[in-house]
């Protein structure tokens, strides 16, 4: 009967949504960048091997293992599994084994002279038997539940991967902002040492009386000013430091030995495949994780629906008792059985079933709202990625010829300030440009590295790899 039984409420569906054809950001993409996207398939499974790092590679492997976030994200498959089973043990008998040992007091009658006397009696009972119950699912409540905790399943191993996802991202943000760090720490200290040898110079000229003191205020000025911003860099890598420990799970200064000895940042690669829009639909785990949220929702209309309908039940028991417990396994032992189908039909509840369907479907519709919103966020990231990383290369560039010629005006603004042919605030000028442009050279391509990552992100790639479930049945 319950193969033969249908299942009541909407059957899942997965849901349409239009998406574009192509990736409008890419169309700010030149052939002259050093680093392009193309519309090639995806291939991201690991995408930090891009950069050809082997510290970044050997980070995120070790993340992999230790993370506290992802070990949170597998208990949860495991809860998940197990409420799934849980959902399905109705679709099979329950049977309960019972022993009972009673103790009365009665009375027992006695005939003479038309008058009944009692006389006090002790009776002892011993009972063994084994109850069994089962609830046909003709309509299919039952089936609908591990519909619904299969669904939840998926959903816990998708949440799984973008957790996967999250981590991976993370890591490479912050060993990438480590690096830049240690970049900028570099190049200030090279300006402050150029600064400090201009104002050295600076003073020497003063005291020759060439220059006033205003000179020399200025150059100190400037040397103090550079020197300020090293502490400020120093906590920023140690701070990116603590953080790649925690997402390793260890304590934040354990990879302080490895990581303070300074790297440069590592390179994009040339060419970042990003395949079409339509390739999200299968690649975000966010996307697929609200699908299943989706279909976990549908399937718990139909859960609710069939308390409308009535429900079939076998029970029956069977037993042996006997007034003597060294008599119970005899043959002459009492035996009993019983076998009883019921049904039971919900003809008057308030109203409470047919206001738990419309919950459970206006549940569904926020699931799929929900669904929607996610697709369109996903859309939204790829696109916002792709201009920024594009953008990002045409400021750099832009960047790069700036400090080239912020040199050649250091150069030529100390001859002339030497040789008396220009004042001592157009040296201070052209330093101060050269720093300010080398730095922001630096972070441009801390920046771009970065870009890149939240692409590879957005694009859903990284968790192939590491796709596997936890054991636990």
């Amino acid at each position: 009967m319950a193969a033969a039984g249908c299942a009541v409420g909407p059957d899942y569906r997965p849901p349409e949504v239009k998406v574009p054809e192509n990736w409008n950001g890419q169309e700010v993409v030149t052939k002259e960048q050093p680093s392009k996207t193309i519309p090639d398939p995806v291939t991201l499974v690991e995408w930090w091997q891009a950069f050809n790092d082997p510290g970044l590679s050997a980070l995120v492997e070790m993340a992999l293992r230790a993370n506290l976030n992802l070990r949170q994200a597998e208990a949860r498959i495991l809860q998940a599994r197990s409420a799934r089973g849980v959902a399905g043990a109705p679709l099979l008998p329950q049977a309960d084994a019972s022993a009972l040992y009673q103790k009365s007091q009665g009375s027992s009658e006695a005939a003479g002279g038309g008058a009944i006397a009692t006389v006090g009696g002790v009776r002892e009972l011993f009972q063994v038997g084994l109850d069994a119950s089962w609830e046909i699912d003709i309509f299919g409540g039952t089936r609908r539940s591990i519909e619904a905790a299969t669904a939840d399943l998926r959903a816990a191993v998708e949440d799984r991967r973008d957790v996967l996802i999250t981590l991976v991202g993370d890591v490479g943000t912050n060993y990438l902002n480590l690096r830049g760090f240690q970049q900028q720490i570099a190049i200030a200290r090279k300006n402050l040492e150029a600064q400090k040898k201009t104002a050295r110079i600076t003073h020497r000229r003063f005291e020759a009386g060439f220059v006033s003191r205003l000179d020399v205020a200025n150059a100190d000025a400037q040397v103090a000013t550079t020197a300020a911003q090293i502490p400020l860099l120093e906590s920023s890598a140690r701070a990116a430091i603590y953080s790649l420990g925690v997402l390793l799970g260890r304590p934040p200064a354990a990879l302080e030995k490895d990581l303070i000895k300074a790297s440069p940042i590592p390179p994009t690669p040339p060419e970042i495949p990003v395949g079409l829009p339509s390739d999200l639909m299968r690649r975000r785990p966010d996307i697929r994780r609200a699908e299943a949220k989706l279909h976990a929702a549908t399937a718990r209309i139909g859960v609710a629906t069939a308390d409308l309908f009535p429900k079939f039940n076998l029970t029956g028991s069977v037993g042996i008792s006997a007034d003597d417990l060294t008599r119970i396994s005899k043959v002459s032992t009492s035996k009993f059985w019983s076998f009883s189908p019921s049904v039971t039909w919900p003809i008057f509840a308030g109203g409470r079933i047919r206001w738990n369907i419309k919950l459970q479907d206006a549940i569904q519709q926020e699931a799929l709202a929900a669904y929607e919103q996610v697709v369109l966020t996903a859309l939204k990231d790829v696109e916002t990625a792709l201009v920024a990383y594009a953008k990002e290369q045409e400021r750099r560039r832009s960047l790069s010829e700036a400090v080239v010629s912020n040199r050649q005006a250091v150069d030529l603004s100390m001859r002339l300030y030497l040789a008396g042919k220009t004042d001592f605030l157009n040296v201070l000028t052209a330093q101060r440009a050269l720093f300010v442009t080398e730095d922001a050279l630096t972070q441009s391509t801390r920046t771009l590295g970065t870009n890149l990552i939240a692409l590879y992100k957005a694009l859903g790639g990284g968790w192939e790899k590491n796709s596997y479930l936890p054991a636990g049945g």
